[in-house]
């Protein structure tokens, strides 16, 4: 994947099997969002080709659920929970909705799933960033997609509402057999859940379980630079040089060493 003359990464070969959850970790700027893009059909691979659901990547595809970062709405919007979730069925046409007795249906059996049935018709405004992720999630699996990317989805919230939301997602692709494409910049919230991870950097991207891609020789290779891998009490901890590590772009407890 390029733009212009910069080369983000090259010779991917990635297949998200339904039912699988897939981490996605990288510094900033290593092309991790644009990964997603490139499957919700929003911009296009320099070289190769994308799929989903054995089909080539559309814009709009009711196969796919995006789940993005909580980000704060403005407090003069009138739009409920139940409106947002009712959105990724018909949010990318244009004009007034039809009334739908099926789409209000599966909108409300969705909204029950994620546990969000008690304000649901409530300001979006009004409620707490983790009320809203569990209905953007709800949005996102409307459709009954085959692929669920989530970009950043844990960002602003406290430890309790990432536990709470990584758990939501963990449950969706086991009861839905749905794979997962989760881009994050800390991998221990979803560490207990994940069955591979898809490291981003320096132009490459490695691919394996997180004991095979989380060690110090494989990261090192990686960044061209000593970085190392340590274990503690169920956390990953990865220590890297100052200048050149991922420490600086808040990699998955990061530090370094004086």
């Amino acid at each position: 994947m390029a733009f212009g003359d910069r080369i983000l990464w090259h010779d991917v070969d990635l297949r998200v099997e339904p039912g699988e959850f897939v981490a996605v970790l990288g510094p900033n700027g290593a092309g991790k969002t644009t990964m997603l893009r490139v499957l919700l059909g929003q911009i296009p691979l320099s070289t190769g080709h994308a799929e989903v659901a054995g089909r080539p990547v559309t814009k709009g595809s009711s196969s796919i659920g995006y789940v993005p970062q909580q980000r704060s709405m403005d407090s003069l919007a009138p739009i409920r929970g139940r409106d947002l979730v009712t959105m990724g069925i018909d949010g990318h046409r244009w004009g007034p909705r039809l009334p739908s007795r099926s789409c209000s249906r599966r909108v409300a059996e969705v909204i029950e799933e994620v546990g969000a049935t008690a304000y649901a018709d409530a300001p979006l405004s009004e409620l707490s960033g983790g009320e809203q992720q569990r209905l953007r999630i709800a949005q996102a699996l409307v459709t009954d997609p085959a692929l669920l990317l989530c970009d950043e989805p844990l960002l602003s919230l406290d430890l309790r509402h990432q536990d709470a939301v990584t758990r939501l997602i963990d449950r969706a692709r086991r009861d839905h057999d749905l794979g997962v494409l989760f881009v994050t910049h800390e991998i221990n919230p979803v560490l207990p859940y994940i069955d591979r991870v898809a490291y981003v950097a320096g132009g490459r991207v490695v691919v394996g379980t997180p004991d095979a891609v989380m060690r110090s020789a494989t990261l090192t290779e990686l960044y061209g630079s000593p970085v190392e891998v340590f274990r503690h009490n169920g956390r990953i901890i990865v220590l890297a040089d100052e200048e050149h590590g991922p420490h600086e772009h808040g990699e998955h407890e990061a530090t370094h060493r004086d």
